[in-house]
């Protein structure tokens, strides 16, 4: 069965019109849907019409099961699917709003060695409307609607690789952008990907307006490969080439993400030959001191270390920043709360 949250205004106006209802219905169905209701809760429609929905269409495709709440305020939910896969997702609470981080896929198979995310591999792929469902169900949780929204930014940085996932990912952008739903704007989405190039330039030809974010996490390809799998496929001269061209076809400047693991990135040579790299067009640079994994035998560096990293990359006038490290005491990283929660069910099963 599809998911109800999959559909635009526009395909669930044809269902109406295929149910014999007038137009007007599906705008209704719409809005309550993007308030985070099922059929059932749906007062001003008819008994009749959401019984005929309910034979064709799921409408409640996750609930959220654990709550973690971090002693910086950040909030970690793990959710369940539909079909009992499990997912997780981060609030990020900071003064110009709330950022909910979603997930595209049920695991990964990116294999990137400072991620949870691909410790069981990838599962399956998100609907548009299972992504859409984790920004509804955490919206009204807070007491938000499509008018006063509690959710004000989105990144797409939970577990899977956004552009493995393409088609539902870019349909999740125009869903939840829609005027008649929670409309939340493309310039406060952000897509990450670890550098998929094709898929990169076929997002540049959409031209949408979200912000591009790319985990580089290297400033060479010898390095970048004993971290990232998929250097061997992307050479990172392809990728910074890629992210030219979503600057000249959008305008948008591209974000590169930067975790910072000691030993292995972190030296003055790194930051001196990422500048060289990012020099030329608009671009920022998040640096991030590792969140340890500790399934991973990666060592994070001190706060210090990271300072000082941003600082030499800012000197040689690159933009950089360190980004804030939130719920590090709830399992915060990518990946983490969810792999735990698995392990822990494998152990009472066995």
């Amino acid at each position: 069965m599809q998911i109800i949250q999959d559909l635009s205004l526009e395909e669930l106006t044809q269902v109406c019109l295929n149910l014999g209802q007038p137009k007007y219905r599906a705008k209704q169905i719409f809005e309550n849907l993007h308030l985070g209701k099922n059929l059932d809760e749906m007062s001003n429609i008819p008994k009749d019409l959401k019984d005929k929905l309910k034979v064709q269409y799921i409408d409640t495709p996750l609930t959220i099961i654990h709550t973690l709440v971090s002693k910086d305020g950040t909030q970690k939910y793990l959710y369940k699917l539909h079909d009992g896969n499990i997912i997780e997702g981060v609030l990020l609470s900071y003064e110009y709003g709330n950022t909910l981080c979603v997930s595209t896929q049920v695991g990964c198979r990116m294999g990137c060695k400072f991620c949870a995310s691909t410790l069981n591999g990838l599962i399956r792929s998100l609907s548009s409307g299972e992504i859409l469902a984790q920004v509804l169900v955490v919206n009204r949780m807070l007491g938000g609607d499509n008018k006063t929204r509690k959710i004000t930014n989105i990144v797409l940085m939970g577990s899977g690789e956004p552009l493995d996932n393409f088609d539902n990912v870019v349909k999740f952008v125009y869903l939840v952008n829609a005027p008649e739903g929670i409309n939340i704007s493309q310039r406060n989405i952000s897509v990450s990907t670890c550098g998929l190039v094709p898929q990169i330039d076929k997002l540049a030809k959409l031209k949408l307006q979200i912000v591009l974010t790319i985990s580089l996490h290297a400033p060479t390809d010898e390095i970048r490969k004993t971290i990232m799998p998929i250097a061997n496929k992307y050479t990172i001269e392809q990728i910074i080439d890629s992210a030219h061209r979503y600057f000249n076809a959008t305008g948008r400047r591209v974000i590169f993400e930067y975790a910072l693991i000691r030993g292995v990135n972190d030296s003055m040579e790194c930051a001196r030959t990422l500048h060289k790299l990012l020099s030329g067009f608009p671009t920022h640079l998040n640096v991030i001191p590792l969140n340890e994994v500790k399934e991973r035998n990666l060592e994070s560096v001190t706060r210090k270390d990271a300072y000082r990293f941003a600082e030499t990359l800012q000197k040689l006038g690159t933009s950089a920043t360190v980004r804030r490290t939130m719920g590090e005491d709830i399992d915060g990283a990518c990946g983490q709360l969810r792999a735990k929660f698995i392990a822990e069910q494998t152990d009472k099963e066995e």
